[in-house]
Order: C-alpha cells, then structure tokens, then sequence
C-alpha cells in the first residue's frame, strides 16, 4: 500500500508525479528544484538562494509526510554544473549537522524549468 504526499507549503508537481509516496515505512520525495510554492516561480537569483529554496521545498515535503532531516537516509544531488557544488554542498550541510544521509551528487546537462539543483531523498518514518 502506498499514501501520495501533497503540501501546499511545497511546489505543486509540474507533470506527471507526486511530492512524495509513503511506503513500507519510507518517504520517496521527489526531486525539488527551486520553485515557489505559491507563485510556482523559479527562485534563482543565485546558487546559493536556489539550494536553500530546494531544501525549504523538501522540508515542507518531509514533515507533511511525517518526517524531517533527521529522518532522511539518501539523498540524490543533480546539479548542472560541478563547479556550484561547494556551494550547494555547505547550503545542504547546514539541513543535516548530524548522522548525514548517504548521498551521490551527478553532474547533468540540463534539469526542469533550467534549475542549477535538484535534491530528491528517502526518510525512514
């Protein structure tokens, strides 16, 4: 059995997917790019301002399914080009200060709406 996840506090999907599914005593939040939630504009001034808007998105995700950072066992990090990862990573570093998750992070040409980030992750409820 599965639960679908939606939270006005976090971006409505822009196609065919949900915010999150519960499962099996998981969260599957999907990859959050920087979009406001309540204009649905991009918020990306500055690398910087786009990661803290992503993590803002998953954690308005997270704790409508149960959960928050410290739930959180693996994170997956697209980004378009390697060369903001510093940035991202101390934005993301500053959302887990302890037990971090497992994580890859992957270089990509391109993500949805241009974003820079997209951070999906699982938590355990």
């Amino acid at each position: 059995m599965k639960d679908v996840v939606l939270t006005p506090r976090g971006p409505k999907p822009i196609g065919p997917y949900s915010q999150a599914i519960k499962a099996n005593g998981f969260i599957f939040v999907s990859g959050q790019i920087a979009l406001d939630p309540v204009s649905g504009n991009m918020i990306n001034q500055d690398i910087a301002t786009e990661t803290h808007q992503v993590m803002k998105n998953l954690k308005a995700v997270l704790e409508e399914g149960g959960a928050d950072f410290t739930k959180v066992a693996k994170c997956s990090i697209f980004i378009k080009n390697m060369n903001d990862f510093a940035v991202i990573n101390k934005i993301y570093g500053e959302y887990f200060v302890s037990d971090a998750p497992a994580r890859e992070t992957v270089e990509v040409a391109r993500l949805p709406k241009d974003a820079n980030v997209e951070i999906s992750c699982i938590a355990v409820l």
